[in-house]
């Protein structure tokens, strides 16, 4: 299991687990992040990451996607 942001980019990876505070794990809940849910990392714009998750893209600050443990 790694952070989100150590994440190859184009390769899908399964969410195992959201850390951070309940605010910050509700958030991220929000935007589509779950539990068994599949992610990829599309691209990097400085210290944010585009990803793909649901369906959708998003972007994710640094500090958010050290919060999101992955896993292939």
């Amino acid at each position: 299991m790694m952070p989100l942001v150590y994440a190859e980019v184009g390769q899908p990876m399964i969410i195992r687990k959201l850390g951070g505070s309940p605010e910050a794990k509700k958030h991220l809940e929000d935007l589509g992040f779950n539990v068994g849910g599949e992610v990829s990392v599309i691209s990097t714009l400085g210290e944010n990451l585009i990803v793909k998750v649901k369906e959708s893209r998003v972007a994710v600050s640094d500090e958010l996607a050290r919060k999101i443990m992955v896993q292939c």
